[in-house]
């Protein structure tokens, strides 16, 4: 049996490591935000933006370590506006429901105090102040 492919067992065998991109002398190493977004994980998942910010926090950590600065950079920075995003819609959405029901308290407190004078009405127990 001839084949005309070559064999696994002749393959090379293919390199999984990445280039690593050497950093600029000047440039920082990129934040990686993992702090940020432990907090935004544990405290105020909205949405379960934390968890994946933590998840982008630990890769940008993870590329860092291995020397690919710029793949940590981008990672950094999806970190960074899921962040970002977690922590918007954690403060923003508690304070929009306050609002809410300070405002439907008041406006309920109003409606009740116009309708006291109905609810006081007292019928009269005679046919004769009808005609």
């Amino acid at each position: 049996m001839d084949t005309s492919y070559p064999r696994e067992d002749y393959l090379p065998a293919p390199s999984h490591k990445r280039q690593r991109s050497a950093a600029a002398p000047g440039s920082p190493m990129p934040r990686d935000h993992l702090i940020w977004s432990i907090f935004n994980t544990i405290y105020m998942n909205f949405c379960c933006l934390g968890f994946v910010a933590l998840a982008f926090s630990v890769k940008a950590r993870d590329r860092k370590v291995a020397g690919d600065v710029e793949a940590a950079r981008q990672l950094s920075s999806k970190a960074r506006c899921y962040n970002a995003l977690a922590t918007a819609g954690s403060v923003v959405l508690p304070l929009l429901l306050a609002a809410l029901v300070i405002t439907g308290v008041i406006h309920l407190s109003k409606l009740a105090q116009e309708s006291v004078g109905f609810f006081a009405y007292q019928f009269s127990g005679t046919d004769e102040e009808d005609k």
